[in-house]
């Protein structure tokens, strides 16, 4: 592992390295490799505790783990830095279920998927790094290639696959519903999760948009989401985190009107620093604390109508068009209720609880659809990861942590005590290594960084 890496740094501040990394096809592939993983014998250590009780620093351990075989269509990449989703928190306190389930089932599908199923789940569903072998049948990509994933994994040899790959039968998310995810040093894709790393970037700015910037780019922009257009008013929840952060980014990007929904003064601020004007800043500290439940049945439609009272006051009298969700139960009638007229609800998530409660008066008679939608599609994929690479959307790394300390940065994640995405270094032994493109970078290096520090 430590010859991959010298060949990776040997080319630290080189703007052209794809010649010198070629050389890493000569290289031998480690027989095992260091790697974030939840154990089957772990699975019910968090029995009888609250979800907000349960720690992912328990279950998340850094151990070595064989190296897989490749199989047809995959990739073997050396990853040099990774990122924190929601997901790897679910996977960390086994909520809500256990993904040996899902290893278990993908397990007994063929002879080459058998591989998953372990007593060990490698997670994590982002990752930028070095391509070292690809398997037979792969033409697109070869060893030295600089790349990040998205986490689609497809296996296409169903019809309902193609006109919309999210609709697959097999359709998984990589390192949450598959094994030897990017929380590691080497990670297995198929070949078609690949990208071409924005050159700009540093290792850990690029693997941080992958799933939380796909998500957005199809939950709003996509035409099997919101469809935004411009002018659209777009209310978004969590406006600085790690996906609403990349859909405020879009909102504005594309001509929309955002209304940034926030928990804090210094959220709110990051919200203004990315160019929204509209922004609610729910704390209690403002005043504006919105409770949208009496109690644990109950929701208060008066905190609704005071809600959309406020949208209004900040629009100008008008709702909005889109409403881009994922807290959730303690939002999702607030939502519905707030949307305009025809207006449509786009939900991704349930952070806050997947039991969502609503008046549906306000859905039917006033003609407002409620859209479910999945990460992305691959095409939908390379659409947002351009935008990144042209400077049009931007990172939004707060901090970063060694992979010896997943489980602090999914804690962190966990309680809600960040901002944006967190990063975690895989390979690489520093922040700022692999950016090619100097000059592009200069011209965006203050939208880059805006949220480190916070």
């Amino acid at each position: 592992m430590q010859d991959i890496l010298e060949a990776i740094m040997a080319v630290e501040g080189s703007g052209q390295p794809e010649r010198e990394l070629a050389a890493i096809a000569g290289l031998p592939v480690p027989e095992s490799y260091r790697g974030v993983v939840v154990r089957a014998d772990e699975t019910r250590m968090f029995d009888g505790l609250a979800t907000r009780d349960k720690d992912p620093r328990k279950a998340l351990h850094v151990q070595e783990v064989p190296t897989p075989e490749l199989g047809p269509g995959e990739a073997l990449v050396a990853v040099m830095a990774s990122a924190i989703n929601y997901n790897t928190v679910w996977t960390s306190i086994f909520e809500p279920l256990s993904t040996f389930r899902f290893l278990q089932r993908y397990g007994r599908q063929s002879e080459l998927t058998r591989r998953h199923d372990l007593p060990y789940h490698v997670v994590g569903s982002d990752a930028a790094g070095v391509v070292l072998r690809t398997g037979p049948g792969v033409t697109r990509w070869k060893a030295g290639d600089e790349v990040v994933a998205h986490c689609l994994s497809v296996e296409l040899e169903d019809a309902a696959g193609h006109d919309d790959t999210m609709l697959d039968p097999q359709q998984r998310i990589w390192g949450f519903e598959t094994n030897f995810g990017g929380l590691a040093e080497l990670a297995v894709v198929k070949a078609n999760q690949l990208m071409p790393k924005p050159r700009h970037l540093s290792w850990e700015e690029a693997a941080s948009p992958g799933l939380v910037n796909s998500t957005a780019y199809r939950q709003l922009v996509s035409h099997h989401g919101a469809n935004m257009k411009q002018g659209d008013v777009v209310l978004i929840w969590g406006a600085s985190g790690g996906l609403g952060g990349y859909a405020t980014q879009m909102a504005l990007n594309g001509g929309a009107i955002p209304v940034c929904v926030v928990s804090s003064p210094d959220k709110a601020e990051l919200c203004r620093k990315m160019g929204a004007e509209l922004v609610i800043d729910r704390s209690e500290a403002t005043g504006e604390g919105y409770r949208f439940w009496r109690d644990e049945q109950t929701q208060d439609p008066d905190e609704w109508r005071r809600f959309g009272e406020r949208i209004r006051e900040l629009t100008g009298g008008e709702d909005p068009d889109i409403v881009f969700e994922h807290p959730g139960r303690e939002t999702f009638g607030a939502s519905v209720y707030v949307a305009k007229r025809g207006g449509t609800v786009v939900t991704c998530a349930s952070t806050s609880g997947f039991q969502h409660q609503y008046d549906n008066r306000y859905l039917w008679m006033h003609l407002k659809r409620i859209v479910g939608s999945h990460f992305a599609n691959y095409r939908e994929a390379w659409e947002a990861n351009r935008l990144v690479a042209l400077g049009k959307i931007h990172p939004t790394v707060s901090k970063t942590y060694a992979l010896e300390q997943t489980g602090q940065a999914a804690y962190e994640v966990h309680r809600n005590a960040h901002q944006g995405k967190v990063g975690v270094r895989c390979l690489a032994p520093s922040d700022g290594l692999g950016v090619r493109d100097r000059e592009l970078r200069s011209r965006h290096e203050d939208a880059i960084n805006r949220f480190r520090g916070h």
